[in-house]
């Protein structure tokens, strides 16, 4: 009631809710077109089964025919009004789309421009020709940072003189007494020489000399 108040006396209304209300008003609509189509369409059935009935007995009389007549005259007028409820509907249900349609078209707007506003305040003042005066200071800066590291690294051996025919000579050497080390290492591997007859000779010579001493005290045992 206080929106209507003030829609009365110009008050400004919300849009988005306007559109709502208008889209509210115009389903209820709809949904008592569709109880009258239902009214309408049962009449119709109904002269359109008077005229069949009377149409049956006209033979029998005037009145019969009059009775159809009349019931053909009805369902033909209603079936006119029918028609015209049914173009209504059409065109509340344009409506309805038309405002579903454009509420969702403004929606739409609405989140865009709260995303616009939104890179707005991200971007800030920054604008291209700042983004590529920083982009060539970063590569200004990397360049210039490869340089003194060429540099630093070029100036390490300045001032040092290699002869590169000395150096060869002197791994050649190390190869040489590297190789010497090794041979060495193999002249002093002991031999391993495997056991001859000689040992198991004096193993069974030891064997014999303690039998014999065995036999000899043996019989001095018996002669006594």
């Amino acid at each position: 009631m206080m929106a209507g108040i003030m829609g009365y006396f110009g008050g400004r209304r919300d849009a988005k809710q306007s559109s709502r209300d208008a889209i509210v008003t115009l389903r209820q609509q709809l949904q008592l077109i569709d109880k009258k189509e239902e009214y309408l369409q049962k009449k119709i059935d109904e002269e359109m089964k008077k005229a069949r009935a009377n149409a049956v007995t006209n033979k029998q009389g005037q009145y019969g025919h009059r009775t159809a007549t009349a019931a053909l005259r009805r369902k033909k007028a209603t079936e006119q009004e029918l028609e015209r409820l049914q173009g209504t509907r059409f065109q509340l249900e344009m409506q309805v789309n038309t405002l579903e349609s454009a509420s969702f078209n403004a929606e739409t707007m609405s989140a865009m421009k709260k995303a616009s506003s939104a890179l707005k305040d991200i971007h800030g003042k920054l604008t291209i020709d700042k983004v590529d005066t920083t982009m060539a200071e970063i590569q200004e800066q990397t360049q210039l940072a490869n340089e003194v590291s060429e540099a630093i690294s070029a100036n390490t051996y300045n001032g040092v003189e290699i002869d590169e025919d000395e150096l060869k000579a002197e791994l050649a050497g190390l190869e040489d007494e590297e190789l010497d080390k090794r041979l060495m290492g193999a002249d002093h591997v002991p031999v391993h020489q495997p056991g001859g007859p000689s040992t198991v000779e004096e193993h069974t010579g030891v064997m014999e000399d303690d039998e014999e001493a065995q036999l000899r005290e043996l019989q001095a045992a018996l002669a006594m």
